[in-house]
């Protein structure tokens, strides 16, 4: 996948169409009740980042948002108003051919979506479809939830240029406020990707396998509260360690996501930091320390 460009007054014109518009005629499979049939990981086979003619040099860049109840807010700001930062930022920044795939994640114990996996797109039509098509649950029990569905797709249903041909690593963010399950079982592996006879899965083996090909981080959302609790920041910590960033405010996420991706490609923090609103300057520059990039 990966066809046409990202246009910055393209996406202006989507921007401006939905400030007329509900969630659930942004978001079309809400009015369904159901995931996307295009975002269905039964029996996925790949999804692939592929260089062309017009992108010689793709790099995959992956969101898997949490869509359960007290997270829907995210992808909707994403679509309405973080795309053109996001995808603006890095290409400003050196990051000429970025592929961008939206997919999107809950609880594998208990709802009836918890994985719904995207395409990695370049066209400002193509990346702007992708998030919205999104189903926005709402569904996730108490805790934790299943970012770990996260690793096991780009793991085992990715298949990335930037990789397999420069051993250039992706880039992998789940965002949530949660902590993960630890474990994806046999019946739950059948039944949404329909495996005919998997073995259960620990995350800690799946987040290895993904950070083969990825740089995996978790941005973990703390609603602006500030403090979250121990049980959170510890789980993550110890799974990521400086790539587990937490984040007070989820209008902040594209920037953050954008400005990792550019740096980390050979960007310059502070030129970036300097060149953003006041309000996104100290929690930007924060999340930025604590990565020691």
């Amino acid at each position: 996948m990966g066809y046409g460009k990202w246009s910055s007054a393209e996406y202006g014109r989507y921007r401006t169409s939905y400030a007329s518009r509900r969630t659930d005629d942004i978001f079309t499979a809400n009015r369904h009740g159901r995931i996307d049939p295009r975002l269905d990981p039964f029996r996925v086979g790949m999804r692939e980042s592929r260089d062309s003619a017009e992108h010689p040099a793709t790099l995959a860049v992956s969101l898997y948002l949490d869509v359960t109840g007290s997270m829907g807010m995210v992808p909707e700001d994403m679509v309405r108003n973080q795309l053109g930062g996001l995808m603006d930022t890095m290409i400003g920044q050196g990051v000429t051919s970025p592929q961008l795939m939206f997919s999107a994640v809950g609880d594998h114990r208990c709802d009836r979506a918890p994985l719904q996996l995207g395409q990695f797109e370049s066209s400002t039509q193509l990346v702007n479809d992708g998030l919205s098509r999104l189903w926005l649950e709402g569904g996730g029990g108490d805790a934790p939830e299943s970012y770990l569905l996260a690793w096991h797709a780009a793991a085992r249903h990715t298949s990335i240029d930037c990789w397999e041909k420069r051993q250039q690593k992706g880039f992998l963010f789940t965002v949530g406020d949660d902590t993960t399950h630890t474990v994806l079982e046999i019946p739950q592996l059948m039944k949404i990707f329909g495996y005919e006879r998997p073995q259960s899965e620990r995350a800690t083996d799946l987040l290895a396998e993904a950070q083969r090909s990825y740089h995996v981080f978790h941005i973990n959302l703390d609603h602006g509260r500030g403090g979250q609790s121990a049980r959170v920041t510890d789980q993550w910590y110890d799974l990521l360690g400086k790539r587990a960033i937490t984040l007070t405010d989820h209008r902040k996420i594209g920037l953050l996501v954008a400005t990792i991706v550019a740096v980390m490609s050979g960007a310059d923090a502070d030129t970036i930091v300097k060149n953003q609103a006041t309000d996104a300057r100290r929690e930007l520059s924060d999340a930025l320390n604590s990565l020691a990039l």
